[in-house]
């Protein structure tokens, strides 16, 4: 049977479907897994035994009867803990105020899609301050280390989801991104993540940092994140802003395989025109990309026409920052005191900008969907790293020594397509020297999800992302060697 907590969402219910596998067994498997996880690399909040296996038997006893309640019955799940999920405090990795005390009645639309769909609930996974940077690491949980070398960085603000379906913990998870944060740990953790178009999965409450927020499925394929686009990425009212129903099952999309990029039009950029890139990313990027002209798309390699990443960056800056000035608003001078510092700092710029300064911001953002726009009526995907390296130290928001100030600096591919709106995924396609991930971007048009993770599955059926497992799996700390493997 091998290793339950290896086995994608697919396979699970494939084989509960044959009656090969438990779900209760499954469950037993990924929480004695998560402890472990958590144990070694920090990446949850909170672990639910008891409520995950009275799903769990909830599931089987669905799937006895045969009739599951969805496409995801008895597959274990956890949750970035900025999102709601009923019976469980959402702190959003920030230290608990007076207001924290609930009751936590009511679940993100995401989370109520899955729980509809009889999904198994493993925790909460880890997050900095209310998601605000590209890292992960609070006040209120301490930092959130790497599957490859549990001294450097998850990568964030979904670190801990990356974390967690990395080393087996569930092979689902729920992240948002709002500047990158379910790419960047995709990219550092070695999974993958989409950031679907904004809309696409309704978000419940809505984020202070506005449409620059989305919710995306962390998983470790293409396939099981498509099954996961297609439970959550349904209408919400109390979204207003979501979008109507997609207009097909996102893993009907896949189903062309390899073939599935064959005539496509693939604008390769390597740098955006501009950013330094480490050799061994810029090298592993491009064999990926050769692997997609192998495939039969046509790839032409040229920079999409965004404006100078400085000036996008002060533009995401107004609009970032002044969403952060809003969270902490209410707070007092005594919980102010107790943020993380880099959070306090910017909180402090944001509160300064003028409305007029947020309007300039919105009107570089609306000149780069523009400009995404015509790019895309002649290319059908733009394919970049997803980073311009690979994980460094823990507990630091940007790399020591690097001279930056602050995260957007090492993450200029990921942030401008959040202004965007763009659908954008990352996937594995290599390692560098120290056995560390790296990821390829691939970015869509706006409601060309199917299109970003058909060709991302492609990528997967021709084995271009095949990196090795998690030195934490080859080589387990003592917190892992005793967990069975089912």
């Amino acid at each position: 049977m091998g290793d339950l907590c290896a086995l994608s969402a697919a396979e699970l219910t494939a084989r509960y479907a044959a009656g090969e596998l438990s779900p209760v067994t499954v469950t037993e498997a990924a929480l004695r897994r998560a402890e472990a996880v958590g144990a070694a690399v920090n990446a949850f909040v909170l672990i639910d035994d008891a409520g995950a296996l009275g799903e769990a038997l909830a599931s089987e006893e669905r799937w006895g009867r045969g009739e599951p309640a969805g496409p995801v019955d008895g597959v274990p799940v956890t949750v970035k803990d900025i999102l709601l999920q009923r019976g469980h405090p959402t702190l959003r990795g920030a230290l608990p105020a007076p207001g924290d005390v609930g009751p936590w009645t009511e679940d993100a639309p995401s989370v109520a899609r899955l729980r509809e769909a009889g999904a198994v609930f493993l925790g909460k996974t880890t997050t900095p301050e209310f998601g605000w940077k590209g890292v992960t690491d609070s006040p209120a949980s301490g930092a959130t280390g790497n599957p490859y070398a549990p001294e450097r960085t998850s990568g964030g603000s979904s670190g801990g989801s990356a974390a967690a379906v990395a080393l087996g913990a569930g092979p689902l998870s729920l992240g948002t991104d709002g500047g990158g944060s379910v790419r960047i740990p995709a990219s550092f953790c070695g999974i993958f993540a989409l950031k679907p178009t904004y809309g696409r999965v309704p978000l419940y409450p809505a984020s202070a940092f506005g449409t620059l927020a989305h919710v995306g499925p962390m998983t470790r394929d293409a396939r099981d994140a498509a099954l996961l686009l297609d439970v959550i990425g349904r209408p919400d009212p109390r979204d207003w802003s979501h979008l109507g129903p997609a207009p097909g099952a996102f893993g009907e999309a896949l189903r062309a395989g390899a073939e599935g990029v064959a005539g496509l039009r693939v604008a390769f950029s390597p740098a955006l025109g501009e950013v330094a890139v480490e050799p061994a990313v810029a090298a592993a990027v491009r064999r990926a990309v050769d692997r997609l002209a192998d495939l039969g798309a046509r790839v032409t390699e040229t920079d999409p026409p965004v404006p100078p990443l400085d000036g996008v960056r002060e533009a995401f800056h107004t609009l970032w920052f002044s969403g952060a000035a809003r969270v902490t608003q209410p707070f007092d001078e005594k919980r102010r005191a107790a943020l993380d510092p880099g959070l306090r700092e910017i909180c402090a710029r944001g509160a300064r900008y003028s409305a007029l300064d947020y309007l300039a911001a919105v009107d570089v953002r609306m000149a780069m969907g523009r400009a995404m726009g015509a790019f895309h009526e002649e290319f059908d995907l733009l394919v970049t790293p997803t980073m311009p390296g690979t994980a460094f130290a823990k507990g630091v928001e940007v790399p020591e020594g690097s001279g930056m100030a602050r995260w957007t600096e090492w993450t200029p591919f990921t942030y401008p397509f959040n202004m965007t709106q763009q659908p954008a995924a990352s996937l594995p396609c290599g390692v560098d020297a120290d056995g560390l991930p790296i990821g390829l971007h691939l970015v869509g048009a706006r409601h060309a999800d199917a299109l970003v993770l058909r060709a991302a599955h492609a990528l997967y059926e021709a084995g271009a992302a095949r990196i090795p497992p998690p030195a934490v799996l080859r080589e387990p700390p003592a917190v892992l060697r005793d967990v069975p493997t089912g």
